[in-house]
């Protein structure tokens, strides 16, 4: 208000604005300082059902472009390790934890492909936000219409479980990782946790209010869908 930028608050997060208008990032006020960034609310939700915890080590196994691995951060995640297979993508998260401050182990690595890069020590907590077909953000790229195909879905659903199964022994028992798309396809969703679920008798969904589908427009958000695991603590 005192820079003269109009602004509402959200009732989903303390931390959250919203702009009734778009305008170039650059004149937001004390953005080249990181006092703020710009993420879709849908997207926004993560690191708040994450919830990181003091001193928890935790991996963002998918990070690029780096918008939650910023708000881990920025909620107290210390301890973060973020992932990306794409070097020249990591560069994104790199400039965005930079303008912020943050304090991120970066590394260029396929996060299924354990053997490359995971020294055996176990993470609290895991961010799983998965690759998908994207029709959760339909509303603002509708030509995903046109241009996703059913062989794109079942790539999807297999790169997925994929991961999914990697990721699953670097979690602790009694840790937890959060699953999540921006997709509104069932596949890719809660038919995707369901049969992990069958494959992992350790595996359980923990109850959140912000869990589950949202669709494309809810809340004026982006589709997207999260699903919060927990690691039996006797496995």
């Amino acid at each position: 208000a005192e820079q003269g930028r109009e602004a509402e608050g959200v009732t989903w997060s303390a931390a959250a604005l919203c702009l009734p208008a778009s305008v170039p990032v650059a004149t937001l006020p004390g953005w080249d300082a990181g006092w703020v960034a710009v993420q879709d609310g849908a997207a926004q939700l993560a690191a708040h059902i994450l919830a990181p915890r003091e001193g928890e080590r935790i991996l963002d196994a998918c990070a690029a472009p780096g918008g939650k691995t910023a708000h881990l951060w920025a909620l107290g995640a210390t301890r973060l390790d973020a992932l990306d297979r794409s070097a020249e993508r990591l560069n994104r998260v790199r400039e965005t934890l930079e303008r912020q401050g943050g304090e991120v182990h970066l590394q260029a690595a396929d996060a299924a492909e354990t053997a490359t890069w995971w020294n055996g020590e176990t993470y609290d907590a895991i961010l799983l936000d998965a690759p998908c077909t994207g029709t959760g953000v339909i509303r603002r790229h509708p030509d995903i219409r046109l241009r996703r195909q059913p062989e794109d879905v079942a790539e999807a659903v297999a790169q997925q479980a994929r991961l999914l199964e990697g990721l699953w022994p670097c979690l602790r028992p009694g840790g937890r990782l959060l699953y999540a798309t921006c997709s509104v396809l069932p596949e890719e969703n809660e038919e995707q946790i369901a049969a992990f679920g069958q494959r992992h008798s350790d595996a359980r969904c923990m109850a959140h209010p912000l869990t589950g589908q949202r669709l494309p427009g809810q809340e004026d958000m982006d589709g997207f869908y999260y699903a919060l695991l927990e690691k039996d603590a006797c496995a």
